[in-house]
């Protein structure tokens, strides 16, 4: 093989080599859903079957992958997919990253090119943000009409049943001109044709002796911190077959347990511990004693954080909101208080809150599904004598409960649809603030609040913002246009 000083060119197929699996159908699909809504995605998931057979008797992989790039690009517009290969994508295709082709790829000098069957708008920003920026992408182009896409590529390469080997030779001709071309060399496995305009191939697992393993979170070139779309887990057909089957079983009992939260705390634990909801609460000291006019600050999960804080204590928590749909305001168990974003008459709100009961605040001020910490404000810290860190851990097997471009109203909905959905809140130490200690700033303590939650969550602590989340999901600060980039602390 080239020594990496020596080769200039190297190549590699993103799906079968770079990724474990060559299965683009869960990508179709999440472009599907997330940027078309769940009656393409059902149409997607219709078709699929039978495209997939007509491909494997007569055409290979060209008729099945025109056929999916129509029915999950047709008619939208060219942000709402943008969105979804910035912001829902890169998980997926990450956490199927094969490890030994990522590290060969990026230890080479020279140019580098990723082949792709899919669209190249799809794998772009997934390639230049988590594989390298100087990673240049090679696939075919979707045609647009106006601002629209209209579900043809306009590049789908030669007569060869490979659009990623078509593209290469579009963009390059057809003699030898890659130096290393990699492989996965799997026994069985669909070899790419692009192959054969390298000079020489380089075989980055063999599994009878490595066993292809994901890409551990730690050699990330950067840290995933912020995604979107409704999916946890990858979106094959199988697996989608399930979420379909169970989608109105899921509403039902969504339903069920949005209901059961109107009942008397312990009612309406053992109730949805019977639904198959888990919710565990470690409260130490605080457990023997009823103590009113607390302030607690706790990591943000989802919107049903305070809801579940106040059902372990047992006792009504009044929840501080900022953009809460009055949808969720309407099927909230507790008390809401919405604030304006102005400092000091949202300070004023805060203390007239906890003068009154309990007050439970989310400093980072938006969820982070990822084992992050966003930076906390501290605003908190300027309410009372003392504060209660709480650290919340949730999640389910099918949906995610929180969103940035979705429905937002529907995220307890969502949430709730997972078959066993799981809580876990420990209350930590109580600390004194600014107000409660001479010399303390408000920023040094929410910092130590971040910090006490980020420790016993085993969760990293961040400089990131909500302004950051939104920038890059959403492409906007969530407020107005300025913002500037944030980096982990």
């Amino acid at each position: 093989m080239a020594n990496s000083h020596q080769c200039t060119s190297v190549a590699s197929e993103l799906e079968g080599t770079l990724l474990i699996s060559g299965n683009l159908f869960p990508y179709f699909l999440l472009v599907a859903l997330e940027a078309g809504g769940p009656l393409r995605a059902a149409a997607l998931l219709a078709v699929y079957p039978v495209v997939a057979l007509l491909g494997a008797a007569f055409s290979g992989d060209r008729f099945p992958l025109l056929v999916m790039t129509f029915v999950s690009t047709a008619g939208l517009g060219i942000g709402e997919v943008t969105a979804v290969a910035r912001a829902t994508l890169p998980r997926f295709f990450l956490n199927d990253l094969r490890g030994s082709a990522f590290r060969a790829l990026v230890r080479h000098a020279g140019e580098k090119y990723v082949v792709t069957r899919l669209p190249r708008l799809m794998a772009e920003p997934f390639v230049r943000e988590y594989l390298g920026a100087d990673v240049r992408v090679v696939g075919t182009e979707l045609r647009i009409v106006g601002r629209r896409f209209s579900g043809t590529v306009a590049s789908p390469g030669d007569t060869t049943d490979d659009l990623g080997h078509g593209a290469l030779v579009t963009l390059f001709g057809r003699e030898r001109i890659i130096d290393v071309g990699l492989c996965s060399g799997a026994a069985g496995e669909r070899q790419p044709t692009f192959l054969q305009l390298c000079q020489e191939r380089c075989v980055v697992s063999t599994p009878e002796k490595a066993p292809a393993t994901p890409l551990p979170r730690s050699e990330y070139l950067r840290p995933l911190v912020f995604h979107d779309g409704r999916l946890v887990c990858r979106p094959d057909p199988l697996p989608c077959l399930a979420i379909v089957l169970w989608f109105p079983l899921g509403v039902l009992l969504s339903v069920t347990r949005l209901l059961l939260g109107f009942l008397p705390h312990g009612a309406g634990l053992l109730l949805s511990a019977a639904t198959g909801f888990q919710i565990s609460a470690e409260l130490g000291a605080l457990a023997a004693v009823d103590r009113r006019g607390t302030l607690y600050a706790c990591n943000h999960q989802t919107l049903m954080d305070p809801v579940i804080l106040s059902t372990v204590l047992r006792r009504k928590v009044t929840a501080v909101t900022y953009s809460l749909s009055g949808f969720s305001e309407l099927i909230a168990p507790i008390p809401t208080v919405r604030l304006t974003r102005d400092r000091s008459r949202d300070r004023q709100i805060m203390q007239s809150a906890v003068a009154h009961g309990d007050l439970v605040v989310c400093p980072e001020g938006t969820t982070c599904r990822e084992p992050y910490l966003l930076r906390f404000s501290p605003l908190f810290a300027e309410i009372t004598g003392e504060v209660t860190p709480a650290a919340v851990r949730a999640g389910g097997a099918m949906f995610h409960g929180s969103t940035v471009r979705g429905h937002k109203w529907l995220d307890s909905v969502f949430f709730l649809m997972n078959p066993a959905p799981w809580y876990e809140i420990r209350l930590l130490a109580p600390v004194v603030t600014c107000g409660g200690s001479a010399g303390t700033s408000s920023r040094d303590v929410a910092n130590s609040v971040q910090q006490m939650i980020g420790d016993e969550l085993g969760f990293e602590c961040t400089g990131l913002t909500r302004k950051d989340k939104y920038r890059m999901i959403a492409g906007h600060d969530g407020v107005d246009a300025r913002s500037s980039p944030s980096k982990l602390s």
